[in-house]
């Protein structure tokens, strides 16, 4: 089953190596955003099965982010997973606290870990 994936990141290079892993691996990346508001004007129309949310947005917050898609969009939850950087124990209970299905280091990142967590492996 190809998942479509929709990125939130402010890195051009992360997000065109991300889009070639994650289409290699068998996704489908339906959209790319590098802030906020334009996060939120496009996910809903891509419908992706998951979305990847970066921390660090360039001066705005992941977190800041998932909690306006849980209160300005129809986006299940369950379909986001935050992503950075810094490892989970850097973040302590920021990423537990969060609308979030899960944190994935981006040194992680695979089409099998994102499996995994959706549950579709």
């Amino acid at each position: 089953m190809v998942l479509r994936c929709f990125i939130v990141d402010d890195s051009r290079h992360f997000l065109a190596a991300a889009q070639a892993l994650l289409e290699r691996e068998g996704f489908s990346v339906v959209g790319v955003a590098s802030t906020t508001e334009e996060a939120l004007r496009r996910v809903e129309e891509a419908e992706p099965d998951v979305v990847l949310v970066d921390l660090d947005l360039g001066g705005e917050s992941g977190f800041e982010l998932v909690r306006r898609f849980q209160h300005e969009t129809t986006l299940d939850q369950s379909k986001v997973i935050l992503i950075s950087t810094y490892s989970e124990e850097d973040l302590g209970d920021l990423v537990s606290a969060a609308p979030v299905a899960a944190f994935l280091s981006k040194t992680h990142l695979s089409g099998r870990a994102i499996r995994r967590i959706l549950g579709t492996c």
